[in-house]
């Protein structure tokens, strides 16, 4: 028997980048960074964090391009090894996760420690009072 599914959550290093294969195909390439923390048998706090090359094709690729650096996402998909030889000439061989699914788990924080999208706005007549007949939830 042979197995090849990963599951990985974690954080965007960049906005994913979409280009087109010479079949038109859209694919989308970003990294992904997740980390883990430990304690040493000093008691001493570490922490590590695994780099993951991601690709999504297709469909796929059009819903990765409206992620953003910092975004919290959940992908699943399997390992594939790929070879190239860039503009330099040296072989090169690359490990990364084609994305079969992926979801948003979460939006960045902004400075105010609220999520994006979750802004506080006041609304117009927040300045003048509630009306003291209204109904208290």
């Amino acid at each position: 028997m042979q197995k090849n599914r990963i599951e990985v959550a974690g954080f965007l290093a960049s906005a994913p980048v979409r280009r087109f294969l010479p079949s038109g195909e859209p694919v989308a390439n970003v990294r992904m960074g997740e980390s883990y923390t430990w304690t040493d048998s000093d008691g001493k706090a570490q922490k590590h964090t695994n780099w993951h090359s991601l690709s999504f094709y297709g469909k796929l690729a059009e819903v990765a391009v409206t992620y953003e650096k910092g975004d919290n996402v959940f992908v699943e998909g399997n390992i594939e090894q790929r070879q190239f030889t860039p503009k330099d000439g040296s072989p090169r061989t690359v490990n990364e996760i084609k994305v079969r699914s992926s979801h948003l788990i979460a939006p960045p924080r902004l400075a105010n420690g609220k999520a994006k999208g979750t802004e506080e706005t006041t609304p117009p007549d927040a300045e003048k009072g509630q009306p003291d007949d209204w109904p208290v939830a």
